[in-house]
């Protein structure tokens, strides 16, 4: 149905096609709800589980935890899943529960206006515009790679690229590289591309909390051990520091 205003009419408007989209219509049409949207400016569904490819990249969660609780999936193959795992779970709940005809890709949500007069919610997205009574964010925290002001980093000749927009084109075997930041990625693709870059250098401000880590199958790994890690000349291996600035939400997995 389409508004005197040309907007098309919706109930329920959901921002986000990741974990917290799908669910939110999952349990829209487990209670009876049908007239509602999911609108995500990708090409498919998956959140950050798409758009984050770097090498290594997984959850820290385990991943018989890492799941949604009225869509549980037994068939983990690993302790602590890996992002195409969990992207092919994410697509095998929009097929399992029917979403597909709710969707919206391709829509990204430019502008999203309260109307107190007419008690609804105005947006505007990439490929039409929408009006609805009820609006859903679950676009997530860290969508968007955060790129730091460092200085002389605009004139830098050589490569430049955040771990969630890797440049998979780019063969980094005999190259130097420099890794800015020791947070939740880098601790995954860091180990991934010591052992074939000429000379690596990790800058770090705040020494991670890490795990020992478990590529066995679920109830292998070690997630009940704790311990510091140690700076990086201090560790017998290729430096597994932490990673970027910006990370997707809970990928911080096991070294």
């Amino acid at each position: 149905m389409t508004s005197d205003d040309g907007r098309r009419r919706v109930r329920i408007a959901i921002i986000g096609a990741g974990f917290g989209g799908i669910g939110t219509a999952i349990r829209l049409r487990q209670r009876g709800y049908h007239d509602f949207l999911v609108f995500d400016r990708g090409t498919q569904v998956g959140g950050t589980w798409r758009d984050n490819t770097y090498p290594g990249c997984a959850c820290d969660v385990p991943s018989l935890m890492y799941s949604l609780s009225f869509a549980a999936n037994p068939d983990w193959t690993r302790s602590f899943s890996g992002q195409p795992e969990i992207w092919a779970y994410l697509r095998r709940c929009v097929d399992r529960f029917g979403l597909a005809p709710h969707l919206r890709l391709r829509h990204e949500v430019t502008a999203a206006t309260w109307d107190d007069a007419q008690r609804c919610w105005l947006l505007d997205t990439s490929a039409g515009r929408y009006r609805a009574d009820l609006l859903v964010a679950a676009g997530g925290p860290l969508s968007e790679p955060a790129v730091p002001a460092l200085p002389g980093l605009a004139t830098f000749t050589g490569e430049v690229f955040h771990s969630a927009r890797w440049n998979h084109g780019l063969d980094l075997t005999g190259r130097r590289v420099a890794v800015v930041g020791t947070g939740a990625s880098a601790i995954q693709f860091v180990p991934e591309i010591a052992p074939v870059v000429d000379r690596l250098t990790v800058f770090q401000r705040t020494a991670p909390w890490v795990l020992p880590g478990s590529t066995g199958p679920p109830g292998t790994g070690n997630a009940g051990s704790t311990g510091r890690c140690r700076a990086p000349a201090d560790w017998p291996g290729p430096a597994s520091t932490g990673g970027g600035n910006s990370r997707p939400p809970p990928s911080c997995g096991p070294p």
